[in-house]
């Protein structure tokens, strides 16, 4: 009796999921500037401009989370109807994130620094030029959204 010993290829063990962590991130655009806040007392990339953003939670949708993320962090109201997809970048820092920016023209409320003890202050600029001191996959996402580029790998 002959015994084959090939493995077959349902019985080749495949590498597991993964699992992708998702984040928003809010370009609030008044004329041709966009809100950014100063990072401070985060560990991560103190002193940057970054955009107000944040992860997305279990059971919101993409647009939930960043609409839940500006009431948060600069305390203005959007509607859904409001947002813009602009861009998503698979981000290979922290595991391989999916982030998610988003254009948003009409909101209510003028916005305000609701997180002091994470963000230094509050400034308007231009996408070009972007400010000096930016994070490095944001401004890659940035110099994207500003040639009309809707999709980016970064770090991989």
């Amino acid at each position: 009796m002959v015994v084959d010993t090939a493995i077959q290829p349902s019985q080749v063990a495949k590498p597991p999921r993964h699992k992708v962590t998702g984040d928003v991130h809010l370009l609030l655009r008044r004329a041709d500037r966009v809100l950014f806040g100063q990072r401070q007392n985060t560990g991560y990339e103190d002193g940057a401009w970054h955009l107000p953003s944040g992860h997305l939670e279990a059971g919101e949708s993409v647009v939930e989370a960043l609409i839940r993320e500006a009431d948060e962090e600069v305390g203005v109201r959007i509607m859904p109807e409001d947002v813009q997809f602009a861009h998503i970048m698979h981000n290979s820092s922290s595991g391989g994130r999916m982030a998610f920016f988003f254009l948003v023209d009409e909101w209510e409320q003028d916005p305000v620094n609701r997180e002091p003890d994470k963000c230094n202050g509050l400034e308007w600029f231009s996408l070009n030029p972007l400010p000096d001191h930016l994070i490095a996959y944001c401004r890659t996402a940035l110099e994207h959204i500003d040639a009309g580029q809707q999709f980016s790998v970064f770090g991989w």
